[in-house]
């Protein structure tokens, strides 16, 4: 599992922040800049700032709503207490990031790239990973609901103490996906897109009644 801190002062890169300032700007590059939504101004993060690339940046109690980041890149970025909602975020690249007591809700993340990212005591609502790549990803203690993986790839992950509900799998291609710690799989399409993935023999069977189903198969005693 990829290692995420849970307090700012753990980044290896805390020392170098510098507070941000101004507006987001398109194709603009952020290196080691904190927003912070303590601040007593408050940063100005109305956007757009797509095609804007992020390194060692920190996101801590900032609240997001409409924000455009498409096709920009995320580093080694740590968002922590914060609220996006409605946040487009399409084709977007996120490499050793970390979110930590985060409400991503309404996002649009098609497209995107996630590669060595953990999502820990988050919630996920309404968010669209359609055609995404996911790889070496963990959702830790989180509640995904609504969540569309539909066309996906997902490679080498893991959902430990996760709840999900009405999530969506169907046409997604899964290759060491690990939902054995999850705390409920409520799938939308059923067992339709689990090919890949690893079950316990508990999930196996509560899931056995939708896999008849599926197999137009009718059990009776």
């Amino acid at each position: 599992m990829p290692s995420v801190p849970d307090q700012l002062a753990e980044l290896p890169y805390a020392h170098l922040l510098i507070p941000h300032t101004g507006p987001l700007r398109r194709d603009e590059r952020y290196d080691t800049v904190h927003f912070d939504g303590s601040a007593p101004a408050g940063p100005e993060l109305a956007g757009p700032a797509n095609g804007a690339t992020f390194l060692e940046c920190a996101f801590t109690g900032v609240e997001l709503s409409g924000t455009k980041f498409r096709q920009a890149r995320f580093n080694e970025v740590w968002v922590q207490g914060s609220r996006w909602i409605a946040v487009d975020c399409a084709e977007t690249e996120w490499q050793d990031a970390g979110f930590v007591g985060t409400v991503l809700a309404g996002l649009t993340c098609y497209g995107s790239a996630v590669r060595r990212v953990v999502f820990r005591q988050c919630k996920l609502e309404a968010v669209n990973l359609r055609g995404a790549t996911l790889r070496d990803v963990v959702f830790e203690d989180c509640l995904l609901r609504d969540v569309d993986f539909g066309d996906a790839k997902l490679t080498e992950v893991s959902f430990p103490g996760s709840t999900l509900e009405e999530v969506r799998l169907a046409g997604a291609t899964l290759r060491q996906v690990d939902l054995r710690g999850a705390a409920r799989l409520g799938l939308a399409d059923g067992p339709n897109g689990l090919r890949g993935a690893v079950l316990s023999t508990v999930q196996l069977f509560e899931l056995a009644p939708q896999f008849a189903q599926a197999l137009g198969i009718t059990v009776k005693d």
